[in-house]
């Protein structure tokens, strides 16, 4: 999922921010102590914390994911929020299967220019560079599997909709190879565009594994673990060895594709050799970890503004550490910086304020579904929801908050005035397939906001996502203007 490319679209119907200062209003002595209790060193120290070796690469299920839950509701304890739970305390717990990868091989067998004297190609071995050339995806079965290829465009099969890549081709036993997108990119052919269903469609079509053709391999564990179906990707360049028979390559196919919007499917001589070892663990759980300061207006405390994001990434495969630093850690750091400056204050705001860090974000918005679902008991409603995704690279801030959010970006505003890191706003109008934690909360009708830094947010899902590319004073900045705005939103 790729929520980069979200927020460029989104910001680009946003607005630069008008550079007349807004009106400064004091802060009292109680919130202007809570402000200053944020520090650079504090955020990073958490952020720092979570991308250690101890816990994994925070893959929900996981026991590395679990440690890390429980360090994070150990610090919610001593900074004083409630717990959310009389049972469980701070922790909610939810199923959560997983896979880890721990092995996995590709080669081509792509055919010489001469075939064989009866006339049979004869095939060529290819290996190919685990993270480099290829990454299987991390909800794979394991298996071994040398099949042919097909290439089926975007990978749809929609009749319904007058598209489908799979007419006049056969797919059974074979590797059904495509990109990731959608003919148009309309809303029409999302729930197509879903891992889950383009992985179902090929394997009720009979193929054998589904790849994608990334412009490199990244890490993802975003969908379902199909018996004997092995899902994988492969960069663009180790596409075009492939396509080389048809002199063709990934770029012009991709080009024909958006071009005509129409199927351009085809067999390809080549085979593809692939083996996973992977372990399945289906009754694991996982968890939201949870805690808040109880409004103090008796009236409206059963409301609370949920502010949160999304504590897992994506773990450790093939002796590979993803350590997932500025998605999400950097925003698990705010949204605990935050916590423990609203703790500090003396008097609370009017509603109460819960912090979340959502578990299985990375596996389809697992975890801020469950709790969208299951409010805890002490809130009648959920207020707002402030959202917290890659706040670690660069040097701003940029937020995104539904059009009808009463008065929120005078709030913003005025909030900058103390910190003076915003950059850019955006409207939130609909959530696709590519979204963040705040999509089950906009879902129900809960006004949501959403901070980013301005980026450029190198090494997504990479193993290159560490603490070295994050900057303090970016995690210390977006906590300020989100404790500021997040204060006045619930005490208004």
């Amino acid at each position: 999922m790729s929520r980069v490319r979200l927020f460029a679209l989104l910001l680009a119907v946003g607005s630069i921010l008008s550079a007349a200062p807004a009106a400064q209003k004091p802060l009292s002595p109680d919130v202007r102590k809570a402000l200053d209790s944020i520090r650079p060193a504090n955020p990073y120290e958490l952020c720092r914390a979570m991308v250690s070796n101890e816990f994994a690469g925070r893959l929900t299920g996981h026991p590395g994911y679990t440690a890390a839950a429980k360090w994070a509701a150990g610090k919610f304890r001593e900074w004083g929020l409630r717990p959310i739970d009389p049972k469980t305390g701070y922790l909610q717990p939810y199923p959560s299967p997983y896979t880890q990868v721990e092995k996995a091989e590709m080669a081509f067998l792509v055919p010489e220019e001469k075939p064989a004297p009866d006339g049979s190609p004869i095939l060529k071995e290819i290996k190919l560079e685990l993270l480099k050339d290829f990454l299987p995806l991390f909800f794979t079965d394991g298996g071994t599997v040398t099949a042919e290829v097909v290439f089926a465009g975007w990978g749809i099969s929609a009749p319904e909709l007058n598209y489908d890549d799979y007419a006049g081709i056969d797919v059974k036993g074979k590797f059904v190879l495509c990109f990731r997108g959608t003919p148009d990119g309309s809303e029409r052919f999302e729930s197509h565009d879903q891992h889950r269903t383009r992985m179902a469609t090929a394997r009720d079509k009979g193929a054998a594994g589904l790849i994608y053709i990334y412009a490199e391999p990244a890490s993802n564990p975003n969908g379902d673990r199909l018996s004997g179906f092995l899902p994988a990707q492969v960069s663009e360049k180790a596409a075009d060895i492939l396509f080389k028979e048809k002199r063709t390559t990934s770029a012009d196919l991709r080009k024909a594709l958006t071009t005509f919007q129409r199927p351009l499917s085809f067999p390809l001589s080549a085979k593809i050799a692939l083996a996973v070892t992977a372990r399945h663990d289906a009754s694991a759980v996982g968890y939201n970890v949870a805690g808040y300061v109880e409004g103090s207006d008796p009236r409206l405390r059963g409301e609370c503004l949920v502010v949160g994001g999304h504590f897992d990434h994506t773990g450790l495969h093939c002796g590979i550490l993803f350590p997932g630093a500025d998605d999400n850690a950097s925003g698990s750091a705010v949204v605990m910086e935050m916590a423990r400056a609203f703790a500090r204050l003396g008097r609370k705001p009017r509603r109460s304020v819960v912090f979340v860090l959502f578990g299985g974000e990375e596996m389809g918005l697992q975890g801020s579904h469950y709790f969208a679902d299951h409010l805890p008991p002490a809130f009648a409603k959920a207020d707002g929801m402030f959202n917290f995704d890659m706040v670690g690279e660069g040097d701003g801030s940029s937020v995104m908050f539904t059009a009808d959010a009463a008065n929120f970006k005078g709030m913003l505003e005025e909030a900058d005035v103390f910190v003076r890191t915003l950059r850019r706003t955006g409207t939130i109008g609909h959530v696709g397939v590519r979204s963040s934690d705040f999509a089950p909360f906009f879902l129900k009708g809960v006004p949501c906001v959403s901070f980013f830094s301005n980026g450029p947010h190198l090494a997504y899902h990479l193993p290159g996502d560490s603490i070295y590319r994050i900057n303090p004073d970016m995690l210390a900045d977006v906590a300020r203007l989100a404790f500021l705005t997040g204060y006045a939103w619930a005490n208004r």
